[in-house]
């Protein structure tokens, strides 16, 4: 079978690599499709982890099962997590929700990735976060259910959505994502931030009421006092930093109005620091919410968001490529320009 493996960030390789073969509780899915996550194209973050087959978004068919399973046959369409957690009732992680500082969620993971012609699903995975896919769900659509997960992980975490003013920085395939799950969820006014205008303009028609395009250095001006002027000097309820920098975090901080909650998305860079004034966040109470990949619960949640039509691969996947086309589709997904989701489908 195929599989595309990173080697270092300029260096993406389409291999020859054998089918694995089912054990006891596990399973073999043929892959249809699978997306490049937005976090793969961050060198620092992902060259550590070379080499090793890209992906971790993917859907397909079970085709083959090891002894002992039962809950899944040949045949069934399928979104899979490539991390599971235990769900053990001695787990204090899983008893509280907290699945992704579970040990074996952590330990967890797809062989050999979820840019391989076929994927393994071992016996936690197949258990615990494996998903058949409803009706009228395309593959496409179930590649989308893992980072729709991670998106509600972090909404889930900020109380009552419905009728709140919502910002989100950063506007590509996750911060389209969130406004398309900020719609569904009522917000009810959404305004996005960022450099690209056709990513600006693809916002608006995702839902977004206001687009702030914001400059390289904001020299030309500050994306904060935009934002106060569109909300009356008030700041949003609830914002989203998405952009990898503690720039944008910070940003994010002063963006928020009193009470409001910040969601910290996305790492920011080794090394640099979150410099705060404390007293910012202290008298207008401003709450600092990290929110790091997604669990089971938020998995079953994006499947219904996607069921239901709030989310669908037409909405957010902009490029399709061949599984050869894995280095194209990469670099593509690096730029950051004019395109939002890339998606590899297998069978071309």
């Amino acid at each position: 079978m195929k599989a595309a493996r990173l080697y270092s960030f300029n260096d993406i390789r389409v291999e020859e690599m054998p089918v694995p073969e089912p054990g006891p509780g596990e399973a073999l899915m043929k892959t249809m499709a699978s997306g490049i996550c937005s976090g793969d194209v961050m060198p620092w973050y992902i060259e550590k982890k070379a080499p090793l087959v890209l992906g971790h978004e993917p859907a397909g068919i079970i085709v083959k099962t090891g002894p002992g399973v039962k809950n899944f046959r040949e045949g069934d369409r399928v979104a899979v997590h490539h991390h599971a957690p235990c769900l053990d009732a001695s787990c204090p992680f899983c008893l509280r929700g907290e699945h992704v500082h579970c040990p074996a969620w952590k330990a967890s993971s797809i062989i050999p990735g979820g840019i391989a012609e076929y994927i393994l699903i071992p016996a936690l995975n197949l258990k615990n976060d494996t998903r058949r896919l409803p009706d009228g769900i395309s593959f496409e659509d179930g590649a989308l259910m893992e980072p729709l997960g991670c998106v509600l992980k972090g909404l889930g975490k900020v109380g009552p959505v419905s009728g709140r003013t919502a910002f989100v920085i950063g506007l590509g395939v996750m911060g389209a994502l969130h406004i398309l799950a900020l719609k569904a969820m009522g917000a009810g006014r959404i305004i996005g931030a960022d450099m690209v205008p056709w990513r600006l303009n693809k916002a608006r028609e995702l839902g977004a009421d206001e687009v702030i395009e914001v400059f390289p250095g904001e020299e030309k001006r500050d994306l904060v006092q935009e934002l106060l002027k569109l909300t009356g000097g008030r700041g949003a309820d609830i914002v989203i930093s998405g952009p990898n920098s503690a720039s944008a975090m910070e940003t994010a901080v002063r963006s928020a109005a009193e009470g409001g909650k910040v969601i910290l998305f996305t790492p920011a860079k080794p090394g640099e620091k979150l410099v705060i004034d404390p007293n910012l966040v202290y008298f207008r109470e401003i709450a600092l919410i990290p929110s790091y990949s997604t669990g089971p619960v938020e998995t079953q949640r994006a499947l219904d968001m996607i069921a239901a039509g709030h989310v669908r691969a037409e909405m957010a996947v902009t490029h399709k490529f061949g599984i050869g086309e894995t280095p194209m589709a990469y670099r593509l997904s690096a730029e950051a320009r004019d395109s939002l989701k890339c998606v590899i489908i297998f069978g071309t």
